[in-house]
């Protein structure tokens, strides 16, 4: 199973009255690296697909640590953990990356459902086979191997 990786910057106005990044800019965070992983990332040269709209469904998000300003980028992981007719969740960890002495601190996990919306009919729409075959490159190979911890995780 893949792992998309986006390394998302800190920025001063990020944090809030207590010198660590507010609960809520993490929403942006998970928001810059779905938006990476489904657009920038999408299947075949010029292809439409996730390019129609989505709208998300549910956010469900664990704070693990506090995450502190600093210049280096955070690193946020998303993988899928559930494909449904007309819908994804996305998984995610904000963490430092792994080193050679260990895992990276995790600061937040988090998972998403997003639903593919045709904005002109103002109406859901199915997940393509194009989608679907890029997106199942993002799930785990064994169901739930990869869910342990991450709030909201559902297999297909």
């Amino acid at each position: 199973m893949a792992r998309h990786l986006y390394r998302c910057p800190l920025r001063w106005s990020d944090m809030d009255a207590f010198g660590h990044v507010n609960n809520v800019v993490f929403l942006r965070y998970l928001e810059e690296a779905r938006i990476d992983f489904m657009f920038r990332l999408a299947p075949g040269n010029g292809s439409k697909s996730f390019s129609g709209g989505s709208v998300v469904a549910r956010h469900e998000i664990d704070y693990k640590r506090p995450l502190v300003h600093r210049h280096e980028p955070v690193l946020v992981e998303s993988w899928v953990t559930g494909i449904r007719g007309a819908s994804l969740t996305i998984a995610y960890e904000v963490k430092d990356p792994d080193t050679e002495e260990g895992p990276g601190t995790v600061y937040v996990r988090a998972s998403t459902v997003v639903v593919p919306y045709d904005f002109r009919t103002q109406r859901p729409r199915r997940i393509t086979d194009e989608e679907r075959h890029f997106l199942e490159k993002y799930l785990p190979e064994e169901p739930g191997a990869e869910e342990a911890g991450v709030p909201g995780a559902r297999t297909a």
